[in-house]
């Protein structure tokens, strides 16, 4: 049995703390669909597809891996596409609250799906999509802390 895991996410824009989650859960699953929420109640810096390609060109031909989006519930998605895990990262505390009820709603509509946590790594901790924009729109390098692609994309919200 092929086992099939998503990566939910917004990835406004991908960060190397994401890429190094990525990379180590290919170490147990033998695909994984990275899967750009399409929120239409947030508000993104970037399109769907800007994410999506950003995702593509941040990650290196790797067969175990696919880029797709959904508007949809990602347990609907999971289900969809015969999946039976779903990625999560964990930072902090306040990560670990929110992934709990999550965790809980996901169980409430397919038990047979299970959430799949990731530490990040010391490097990554403080890492998130919106503080990455901030710092850039406030003059900061951070060209340690996202892909190469992304760092391209970034500079044009200076």
């Amino acid at each position: 049995m092929k086992l099939i895991a998503i990566y939910p996410g917004s990835f406004d824009p991908i960060t190397n703390g994401h890429v190094d989650i990525l990379n180590r859960a290919l170490r147990l699953f033998d695909k994984i669909i990275v899967l750009v929420a399409d929120n239409p109640a947030k508000k993104p810096t970037f399109s769907v597809e800007e994410r999506k390609a950003m995702i593509w060109e941040s990650l290196e031909d790797n067969p175990k891996v696919e880029v797709d989006s959904t508007t949809g519930l990602t347990v609907h998605y999971a289900e969809k596409v015969g999946a039976h895990a779903l990625i999560r990262g964990l930072r902090a505390a306040t990560d670990f609250e929110y992934e709990f009820q999550m965790n809980s709603a996901n169980q409430f509509i397919n038990a047979n799906i299970e959430s799949v946590f990731f530490m990040a790594k010391h490097d990554f901790m403080f890492i998130s999509s919106s503080t990455i924009k901030e710092m850039v729109i406030g003059g900061v390098d951070v060209s340690s802390l996202v892909p190469g692609p992304v760092l391209k994309r970034l500079k044009t919200l200076k």
